[in-house]
């Protein structure tokens, strides 16, 4: 007599997604099991970017270069601003460089979460990779850019001093302040489409309140340090000390260091609060 073995059953595992309630913890943790769906949404927007254009990556030179141009002569050759001692063209460049990176998250990634609702009401991710994908695509822009900027030091003859150690943490401190602002906007851009019109208003008023066409030194204490609430002032100063060997005001530095960690912080909670509301209402 043949004995029969009974079947082996695999035990099934459920996966129980619920909206959260209140304030809630950021999940870090997902956001890094799902590291490669990062890289792939980061690749995406960079693709995307420059798909079907004619001078393809030469537009993330060609902006702050063509910026740089009209500047110099409205700025540097007419109004006679000072540029701490520093040829006016790569006194503003070195400033374009992080702004540009800056303005393009301020606004593609405040729209990541609209445009992409298809994805965002199908599958579940964390939400939080797709504005965060939208900024680390913009570094590459940010790389090509400062290659140009290198070989206007090189041109200029301007051998940067031992600060340049410096410079990685105001490009991190520039990634601080563009995520931040992206968690908050794109967080609001779902659920008041009025953002996106505030926006192109926004980046204009933040680009004449940050020492990009001028040096901040024109402002006395203690005026310079509150200017530094503005977290892209300090990056911006911090390039410059850091490359150029321009004046740096520590105070500066310090508050937008500050402020660039608080609007990180509260944008991410704030994202997180309002994530379980995404996939109904866009």
């Amino acid at each position: 007599m043949s004995v029969q073995s009974a079947p082996i059953q695999t035990p099934i595992l459920h996966t129980h997604i619920a909206p959260t309630k209140g304030w809630v913890s950021l999940r870090l943790g997902e956001l890094w099991r799902h590291r490669e769906l990062l890289y792939f949404l980061t690749w995406r927007d960079f693709k995307v970017r420059y798909k079907q254009t004619v001078l393809g990556m030469s537009w993330a030179v060609l902006q702050p270069l063509l910026t740089m141009v009209v500047f110099t002569a409205l700025f540097g050759r007419l109004a006679q601003i000072s540029s701490d001692g520093l040829p006016y063209p790569i006194f503003n460049f070195a400033a374009l460089v992080p702004w540009t990176f800056f303005a393009y998250a301020l606004s593609q990634a405040s729209n990541s979460l609209v445009s992409s609702s298809d994805i965002l009401k199908k599958v579940y991710f964390p939400r939080l990779a797709m504005p965060l994908a939208t900024v680390l695509s913009g570094l590459v822009d940010l790389g090509l850019a400062f290659v140009v900027l290198l070989a206007m030091m090189v041109y200029y003859g301007i051998v940067p001093t031992v600060n340049v150690v410096w410079l990685p943490l105001f490009l991190i401190l520039a990634i601080m302040a563009a995520v931040g602002v992206s968690l908050w906007l794109s967080a609001m851009n779902v659920l008041f489409r009025d953002v996106r019109y505030v926006i192109p208003f926004l980046s204009q008023l933040w680009f004449f309140i940050t020492p990009i066409a001028y040096s901040s030194t024109m402002l006395d204490e203690p005026w310079r340090t509150l200017y530094g609430l503005n977290p892209m002032a300090g990056v911006v100063e911090g390039f410059r000390w850091s490359l150029l060997g321009a004046p740096a005001s520590p105070g500066l530095i310090i508050a937008s260091c500050i402020s660039a960690t608080l609007l990180l912080i509260t944008g991410a909670f704030y994202f997180s609060r309002m994530e379980k509301n995404f996939a109904d209402v866009v």
